[in-house]
């Protein structure tokens, strides 16, 4: 009869180190701006609605292009001032997305996302409104995070997109034309895609 070999102390701790390393998520890998991430909102009364997603596909040149496919099967019609919009209620608003209208490049660096943010426009109304008062204009600027981009409102008036804009090279919602929100005031309180 063969004796049983207990294992030494070198290779227990081998074995739980491989094994806690297989089990949990990878630490090392940060987010990317890469493949097929949710959109999803955020709401004040800590609801997640899925938006839709984001397609992110890297180019040569360091770029990356995008491509924002919102999930109309969540989004209810509303026509407001003789044009349709795609809106989710709650909190007492209604958030209209509001696509980007103009040609664009459609791509983004991981220090700028300013393309992306302007395919994130949203206007809000209170439900007993009638028409779209594109003054109340919401633009979410993203930030990087470890687990992808956060987006916190900004105010900004959309008329400013009612005509073409002079320069179609350059993002028409500059910062010194949008203005920080608090948090808690609009119902959709971040925007993340992860």
């Amino acid at each position: 009869m063969r004796a049983t070999r207990l294992p030494t102390a070198r290779t227990l701790l081998l074995t739980t180190t491989l094994t806690a390393a297989l089990l949990s998520p990878a630490i090392a890998s940060a987010w990317e701006l890469q493949g097929t991430k949710a959109l999803v909102a955020l709401t004040r009364d800590q609801q997640r609605l899925p938006l839709g997603t984001v397609d992110f596909t890297p180019r040569p040149d360091g770029t990356v292009a995008f491509a924002v496919h919102m999930d109309h099967t969540k989004f209810t019609d509303h026509f407001l001032s003789m044009k349709e919009f795609k809106c989710v209620e709650g909190g007492g608003e209604v958030n209209c997305h509001v696509p980007y209208p103009y040609p664009n490049p459609g791509t983004v660096t991981p220090t700028n996302l300013a393309w992306l943010e302007h395919h994130l426009l949203f206007l809000f109304k209170l439900p007993k409104e009638f028409g779209a008062k594109l003054w109340n204009g919401l633009y979410y600027k993203l930030e990087r995070t470890d687990t992808g981009l956060v987006g916190r409102p900004q105010s900004i008036d959309l008329n400013r997109i009612s005509a073409p804009p002079a320069q179609t090279d350059k993002p028409p919602y500059h910062p010194a034309l949008r203005d920080d929100v608090a948090a808690g005031v609009r119902w959709i309180d971040r925007i993340v895609i992860e």
